[in-house]
């Protein structure tokens, strides 16, 4: 079995939750303050803060403080990494399905030579 980078373990965990990919696909539409992104939960701050700090430890986001006002904004590196992991793994099966086709169809054939009389 292939080793992937810890890195993709914490991209895939980060997407495993419905609140942060909620804020994942707030910020796609543009940077955002932790108290806009907050609004629609039903929690206390620090526990969605929890989920922001996820995030970012993920590489998702990134955050900068300016003053007491702390904005998000999305990163494309963890895309980039998701998007090569699935080509690779589109790839080992379309391969495998291929295999698979050519299989059947060469036993289909030999099946059917073996049972037209000559």
């Amino acid at each position: 079995m292939a080793q992937y980078p810890e890195q993709l373990n914490g991209i895939f965990q980060a997407l495993a939750d419905p609140t942060r990919r909620a804020v994942l696909g707030r910020l796609s539409r543009g940077p955002a303050t932790v108290s806009e992104l907050a609004k629609p939960f039903d929690m206390a701050l620090p526990s969605f803060m929890k989920h922001i700090h996820f995030l970012e430890d993920s590489g998702w986001i990134r955050t900068h403080k300016q003053g007491r006002v702390r904005t998000c904004a999305i990163e494309k590196e963890p895309f980039t990494a998701v998007e090569a992991w699935l080509a690779e793994q589109q790839e080992l099966w379309e391969s495998r399905t291929d295999r698979l086709e050519q299989f059947v169809t060469e036993h289909t054939v030999t099946a059917h030579a073996k049972a037209t009389p000559q």
